[in-house]
């Protein structure tokens, strides 16, 4: 059997675990009815630059993501869609464009989960320091509001990795939401902890009544709070791939 020329052989034992922490996640985006069909797309650096990462292959479902079938990309690669199983345009794109431009992205999940996506739609998409979980990304959301169609064209890919900056969190207006990360598990409980925040808008929202919103400081406050969760973000991840284990194994395949 003939290798597809982007899916290549583990190289060593951290992108072997890599690949299994981004299957993982891609499934628990299924599980949690975050993925939006066969579109929506994961990737993870593996080389020093960051420009060599993985992603998910093309219009496969995220319940069935397994680790030996991401994709290896170049970022630097021109040739990258001439191949046969090339990744999603808007994937090369969005995450090309991540890779080459911002540093601290070692990890990049994009989707369009409901309730992020409906804050996403709205004039104000911004997330008000509500609760504790609102005021994580208190001062800590980039906000996109130039969406300028699907991101198949190279512009649209840079403009949205211009935007991340130095932030970890994007909301892009009329589009969805991006996290960044060290780790997969530090972007998946964003990403998890993000959409709860959009949940919480949502609902707030549909009352009709004022938003009793925090006062800069106590946000600030609030949104510090969570730096000393780290450990608790690591054990998030940890414990659902113990959840996919028992309830949709095979992503380590």
């Amino acid at each position: 059997m003939t290798t597809p020329a982007n899916v290549l052989p583990l190289q060593n034992s951290d992108e072997q675990q890599l690949r299994i922490d981004l299957a993982a996640a891609l499934r628990l985006a299924a599980y949690y009815d975050w993925h939006e069909g066969v579109a929506n797309h994961f990737s993870a650096a593996v080389s020093p630059d960051g420009r060599k990462f993985l992603m998910n292959p093309r219009w496969k479902h995220f319940s069935m993501a397994k680790a030996s079938e991401l994709l290896l990309i170049d970022a630097d690669d021109p040739d990258t869609m001439k191949r046969p199983d090339a990744p999603d345009p808007s994937a090369w794109s969005i995450h090309g464009a991540i890779h080459r431009r911002v540093p601290h992205a070692r990890v990049a999940l994009h989707l369009h989960p409901p309730h992020a996506t409906a804050l996403a739609g709205l004039k104000d998409p911004s997330i008000k320091p509500i609760d504790q979980v609102t005021a994580r990304f208190y001062n800590r959301l980039a906000i996109d509001m130039e969406f300028g169609g699907i991101a198949s064209e190279e512009a649209e890919g840079e403009r949205i990795a211009a935007t991340i900056g130095n932030h970890s969190n994007v909301m892009m207006a009329n589009h969805g939401v991006t996290t960044v990360a060290r780790t997969v598990a530090e972007a998946f409980d964003a990403m998890y902890h993000l959409e709860r925040a959009a949940q919480t808008m949502v609902l707030a929202y549909s009352t009709g009544q004022p938003l009793n919103v925090m006062s800069d400081e106590l946000a600030e406050s609030v949104a510090r709070e969570w730096d000393v969760y780290k450990d608790a973000e690591m054990s998030h991840f940890e414990e659902m791939k113990r959840v996919l284990d028992r309830d949709n194994p095979g992503y380590a395949d």
